[in-house]
This record gives C-alpha cells, sequence and structure tokens, in this order.
C-alpha cells in the first residue's frame, strides 16, 4: 500500500484532476453529439472516420513520449507547451473547412492532453496514499453523471444558438482550470531517469491503420503493431496475468474492450434488435454512466470488502452484458434490458476504483510512477478502442445475429477481466 506523505498541495492536485475528469466528460458529450452536425457541415459523411480518429493518434503518440519530455520541461514549461497544444489544436479543430484539419487540430488537442494526463496522474501516483487515490477515482467517476443527464440536449441547445464552431469551446474554462489546478501542484520527480519505451510508438502507427483502413486485412495487422507497441508500455508479465499489478493491467484493458465495445453498440442493439424508440433507448443508454458514477461513491466507503470488489464488480458487469444478449434472442423485453444495463453500471463502479489503485501501484515491477501513469491510461484507452473497433467489425454482420455475437463476445471477455482481477492483489509479504 502506497504510505506516501500528502503535500501542501494535494488538495488542488485532486481537485484539478476531478475537474480535468469534468471536462472529459463535457467534451465527450459535446464531441459525439455535434458529430453528425460536423460532418455534415464538412462534407464528411464518408470519412467519420478521420473526424473521430485524431484525438485518439495523438493521445497514443503522446504516451511514450511523456515521461522525457516532462523531464527535460519540467512543470511549466510542461503546462505551457501543453496548453499550447490544447488551445491551438482547439482553434485549428474550430476553424476547420475540410475533414483532414479537423483532424489535425484534434490530433494536436489529443497529444496535449495525453501529456498533461501522464503529469498528472503520475503526480497523484507519487504523491497520494492509496486512500486518497480511492476517493479521487470516485470523485472523478462521479462528474459524468451530469453531462451524461444534461450534456446532449444544452450542446444541441447551444448549437442552435452560436453554431458549432462556437460549441466546441464551451469545455475551454474547465480545461483550463484544470490543467493549472494540476500543473501547478504537481511536480515531476527529478529521479525518474530513463525507461522510455520507443517501441510504444508503435501504438498510433498501428492505431492509424485500424482505425482509418477501409480493408479488414489492414485493419488486422494495425492491431496487431498496436498490441506489440502496447505491450511495450505494460510491464513484464502482463501478458500472462502475472499477480500484482500486471495483472491488474491486464484486467484493466479487457474491461476497456469488454464494457466499452458493449457500449458503443448499446443504440444499436436497442434501436434495431429490440425495436425500441430512439428516446427510450436514451433512457437506457445513460442508466449504466449513471449507476457507475453513483456507485462509486460508495466504494471508497467499503474499505474492509474493497479487495473483493474488483472481480464480483466485473463478474457482475458480465453477466448484465450477457443478460442483453440472451434477453435479445428470447423476449426482447425493454424493462430486461434497462435493469440488465443498469446492473452492468453498478459492476464497473464497484470494480473500478479498486482495479485502477492496482494498476497503479509499483509493487514489485519497478515502473516509476510515469511509467505506472502511461502504462494504466494505455491499457483502458487502448482496450476501449480495440473493443469499440470489434464490436463495428462483428455488428456489421447485421441485427439481430451481428449483435447477439457481439455482446456474447464482450460478455466473455468481460468474465476474463473477472479471472484477471482475482490475481491484480500483489502477493502478500512473508
Amino acid at each position: 500500500m502506497t504510505t506516501a506523505t500528502r503535500p501542501p498541495g494535494a488538495l488542488a492536485l485532486a481537485v484539478g484532476i476531478v475537474a480535468l475528469e469534468f471536462a472529459a466528460a463535457v467534451t465527450t458529450f459535446v464531441a459525439s453529439t455535434l458529430l453528425p452536425v460536423i460532418a455534415r457541415d464538412l462534407d464528411a459523411r464518408g470519412d467519420l472516420g478521420l473526424l473521430l480518429a485524431g484525438s485518439t493518434l495523438g493521445l497514443f503518440v503522446a504516451l511514450p513520449l511523456a515521461g522525457r519530455v516532462v523531464r527535460r520541461l519540467g512543470g511549466r514549461r510542461t503546462l505551457t507547451v501543453g496548453l499550447a497544444g490544447y488551445l491551438g489544436g482547439l482553434a485549428v479543430t474550430a476553424t476547420a473547412a475540410h475533414a483532414w484539419v479537423f483532424a489535425l487540430g484534434q490530433f494536436c488537442g489529443g497529444a496535449a492532453g495525453g501529456l498533461l494526463a501522464v503529469f498528472g496522474f503520475s503526480s497523484a501516483i507519487r504523491n497520494f496514499d492509496d486512500a486518497l487515490r480511492m476517493r479521487v477515482v470516485a470523485a472523478s467517476s462521479a462528474m459524468w453523471i451530469v453531462p451524461a443527464l444534461v450534456g446532449p440536449a444544452a450542446t444541441l441547445g447551444l448549437e442552435h444558438l452560436v453554431g458549432w464552431r462556437w460549441t466546441l469551446l464551451a469545455p475551454v474554462p474547465i480545461v483550463l482550470a484544470g490543467r493549472l489546478l494540476v500543473v501547478r501542484a504537481a511536480r515531476p520527480d527529478g529521479r525518474e531517469r530513463g525507461g522510455d519505451r520507443p517501441l510504444g510508438l508503435l501504438v498510433p502507427l498501428g492505431v492509424a491503420a485500424l482505425v482509418l483502413g477501409r480493408w479488414w486485412p489492414l485493419q488486422v495487422a494495425g492491431a496487431a503493431v498496436a498490441l506489440v507497441g502496447v505491450a511495450a508500455i505494460l510491464p513484464r508479465g502482463t501478458p500472462v496475468l502475472r499477480r500484482g499489478t500486471p495483472a491488474a493491467l491486464g484486467a484493466l484493458l479487457l474491461f476497456g474492450v469488454g464494457y466499452f465495445g458493449a457500449d458503443s453498440l448499446i443504440t444499436l442493439l436497442l434501436t434495431d434488435g429490440y425495436r425500441t424508440s430512439l428516446a427510450r433507448a436514451a433512457v437506457v443508454l445513460g442508466a449504466a454512466p449513471l449507476a457507475w458514477a453513483l456507485t462509486s461513491l460508495v466504494v471508497p466507503r467499503l474499505t474492509s470488502r474493497t479487495r473483493y470488489l474488483p472481480p464480483l464488480g466485473l463478474t457482475l458487469t458480465a453477466v448484465g452484458v450477457a443478460t442483453m444478449a440472451a434477453t435479445l434472442v428470447l423476449s426482447r423485453s425493454f424493462g430486461v434490458a434497462l435493469v440488465a444495463w443498469t446492473a452492468t453500471g453498478i459492476g464497473v463502479g464497484l470494480a473500478y476504483p479498486g482495479l485502477y489503485i492496482r494498476a497503479t501501484t509499483a509493487g514489485a515491477t519497478g515502473l516509476t510512477a510515469t511509467q505506472l501513469a502511461t502504462a494504466a491510461i494505455t491499457a483502458e484507452t487502448f482496450g476501449s478502442l480495440l473493443g469499440r473497433a470489434a464490436g463495428g467489425a462483428i455488428g456489421s454482420l447485421g441485427a439481430p445475429r451481428g449483435l447477439v455475437v457481439s455482446y456474447g463476445v464482450f460478455a466473455v471477455v468481460l468474465a476474463a477481466a473477472a479471472v484477471a482481477a482475482t490475481r491484480s492483489r500483489a502477493p502478500e509479504r512473508p
């Protein structure tokens, strides 16, 4: 267990991290809600992958380089470079007249966000004890409640008033406040030397082929190349789920594949599979993130049981996803779907805080705080991307067969994540 003494700027750092999570939630709902409008305005309906991939590619370029940049530039220069990249990228995005220019702006913003995310989270790993980190993770999850409830409607209202370009700028004040708090409160550890993983740069190359490729062999090859890069960033023993941090990171990656893959298809599952209206589908769509956020707030109080929550929570998540597939075949009951997807969110809320703490605890890995932060962000983000790509490929088989197969696969992956989570606790010292 981490026993670091809380520094004087711990509160500001914690508030900054939570504020950034709120900004990320707002940005996510703004971007997803505006996507059809942007695609129509930029005449890019045939290039949706280009509009969506920019920020992800920028993030994966930044992750393997973040440690070196922070060490060489220090806190203030990292803040300057990060904020300049974020604001410059946003300016390019908001003024873009073509899809590739929009993607370039998103790429710059994603790279800047990845750089500052690693810096902020590595500082939290270094300076917070496990109890405080658990509370910060729980509070960060809760930051998705309000955006999930009012984000889409508020975004559409603002877009109607001022247009999509100005609407994209709405999260800027929150992002700036959060990043200023994080970088002013955090301090890079001058003792961290070396440990950069150049092979990690294979991740953005593979992801580009996976996301932008229109020929399935190229996409498969891209996924394989990206996996090599991810393996270089994650600690040794992760592929074989070695007990402790490697198994926790493996579980985090599998969770990303299973949960976010299922989440990416939930609207299609309900409208095409269950034959519900888009309005009713929206009720189910918001149920899981709301249940996740509310459940996460309870987890820090269950400290005596936290050790059991990650595998139990992931098992509940797997059961919820499997129930969605089974119900589609047996009854197509909207009520059962609502309960099952809500249970899925509850399972994630129970599992995620404890799993994330285990994935960012060095244990016997010898990883620095920066390397741990990079590994955790890489595992979850790449897992999410892989899950969404797999869901799109399998789901293209058509409804309901493709949807049943997709959710069955994701349920199996989540069950594997639950198994990995049973090995995520570090071995007891004699």
